[in-house]
């Protein structure tokens, strides 16, 4: 599909604004602001649709844009049920054409200016309430249900972190330690003069999206207004 340029995005935008309520736009502008890709989220090869599915519903109240899910040995399978659509607010990026996808996962986010921590119960002197947010973005990795991350995770993490617990079971269960660490640090991130919300030009990407998914014909309105500025293919974003 071919792009167009950024004016004719805000076009399409702003016709696409005028089909929906007032209510529906102040709901999409306010999640709009509370928007981050300053935290990420990580999911290592989980193996029950129930845990995956809780968490990107948990992104998505946390306001957390983008999730990235590794594909190693196990699908992930979203749950409509426990999902209850937030798939259709956040990013999902799967990776599960490679035989090293957890490697090839971290070195991505890398290049992508993200620390990398990694999600432990064993993490020595990395309690959650004393993480440093400001050096710099944070990818959130949590591993399977069983092992906890990987070996891979391991070696190539640039940080650990673990939620600081007090009774004899050894973890959470993973859906709610992505719901404390999250609620921990963007509490914190919101709070502090970080620069944690879109850009500009992130936000009309993301306006583009959530305003297509609010109406009941996009495809038609969209073919019959790129139709009157004279474009044939579909907005690539």
């Amino acid at each position: 599909m071919s792009r167009i340029p950024p004016q004719a995005l805000s076009q399409v935008v702003n016709h696409f604004r005028s089909f929906l309520t007032d209510q529906r736009i102040e709901l999409i502008d306010r999640n709009l602001s509370n928007r981050t890709r300053y935290l990420t989220v990580v999911l290592e090869d989980l193996f029950q649709p129930q845990n995956g599915s809780a968490v990107l519903r948990t992104c998505d109240c946390f306001g957390i844009q983008d999730v990235h899910v590794i594909e190693t040995r196990n699908r992930f399978k979203v749950n409509a049920e426990v999902v209850r659509g937030a798939t259709r607010w956040i990013d999902l990026h799967r990776y599960r054409h490679e035989s090293d996808n957890t490697l090839k996962t971290i070195q991505h986010l890398k290049t992508q200016g993200y620390r990398v921590v990694a999600t432990s119960p064993h993490a020595p002197d990395a309690d959650l309430e004393q993480f440093d947010l400001s050096a710099g973005k944070v990818a959130l990795v949590f591993g399977t249900e069983r092992e906890g991350i990987s070996p891979v995770v391991q070696a190539h993490a640039d940080e650990l972190i673990k939620i600081p617990m007090v009774g004899f079971t050894e973890s959470f269960n993973i859906s709610v330690s992505v719901a404390i660490i999250l609620h921990v640090l963007t509490t914190a991130l919101r709070k502090s003069d970080l620069p944690w919300q879109l850009s500009d030009q992130e936000k009309l990407s993301l306006l583009y999206a959530w305003y297509r998914n609010s109406l009941k014909t996009p495809e038609l309105i969209e073919r019959r207004f790129f139709s009157q500025l004279g474009i044939e293919e579909r907005i690539e974003i």
